[in-house]
């Protein structure tokens, strides 16, 4: 599913009329002819294909992301996986104003880099990490992640955001990252080692023990590369449950 087989971008369209216009043939923009559902509804649908052409043809993620309902902006993903960043965070707690964020890691363009706090995890190379990142893509990190970084680092992380545990939601999935990646057949390396461990591998780093350090850049960088097979999976069930094509 690409924004450009979507129609309910369109303000007074929604799911059934959207499905209306699959339903007779209508699967994409190209096809589309104001007569399909006539009146000033129809003007307005060829209104937004007008102008979603000329935004998809200058990456403006988000213009899509205000325009679609935020239960079907996954849709976004396939047009746009390209500049998209999948980052995932490691903590020494849940509270962002007395923990610390230990690790950062991000994958984009098949690229993974971990920023390590008291080395490289500062707010200028955060920034330039998220420089080009159009779509991020995390598992809880509305929630969690992003307030995080926000609130330690002096970083504006306000731009599209695919949070795969509401996608996940919508295809029946709940319970953590490790749970859902088990559901749909995500192998670990280290399936043993938790979030808790994090914080406790953090410690031991900080104690001086050798390779505690590693295992949990290695457990951090596994979280994040993981994410982008759960976006595929997790969008291309929805495109069989919901698209008509």
């Amino acid at each position: 599913m690409r924004v450009e087989n979507s129609f309910i971008g369109t303000d007074g369209v929604g799911e059934k009329t959207e499905r209306s216009i699959w339903e007779q043939g209508v699967t994409h923009w190209d096809e589309f002819e104001p007569s399909v559902v006539g009146g000033q509804r129809g003007d307005r649908i060829q209104q937004f294909i007008d102008e979603g052409r000329d935004r998809v043809a200058e990456t403006d993620v988000t213009y899509f992301d205000h325009a679609f309902p935020s239960s079907e902006r996954w849709r976004l993903y396939e047009t746009f996986r390209e500049r998209a960043c999948f980052f995932d965070i490691e903590t020494t707690g849940l509270d962002q104003d007395r923990n610390q964020v230990t690790t950062v890691s991000l994958h984009q363009d098949g690229d993974t880099q971990t920023l390590i706090a008291g080395d490289d995890l500062t707010a200028g190379n955060l920034r330039a990490a998220f420089d080009g990142a159009d779509l991020l893509v995390t598992f809880n990190g509305k929630r969690f992640d992003v307030p995080f970084l926000e609130a330690n680092f002096d970083v504006d992380l306000d731009r599209p955001h695919l949070d795969l545990m509401y996608t996940c939601k919508k295809i029946g999935l709940s319970g953590g990252l490790k749970q859902v990646e088990q559901d749909i057949g995500i192998e670990r390396d280290r399936p043993d080692i938790s979030g808790q461990d994090a914080v406790r591998l953090w410690r031991e780093h900080e104690q001086g023990r050798d390779g505690a350090l590693e295992t949990l850049v290695s457990y951090n960088r596994e979280d994040t590369v993981n994410l982008k097979t759960l976006a595929e999976t997790a969008t291309e069930r929805l495109d069989e449950q919901i698209f008509v094509g």
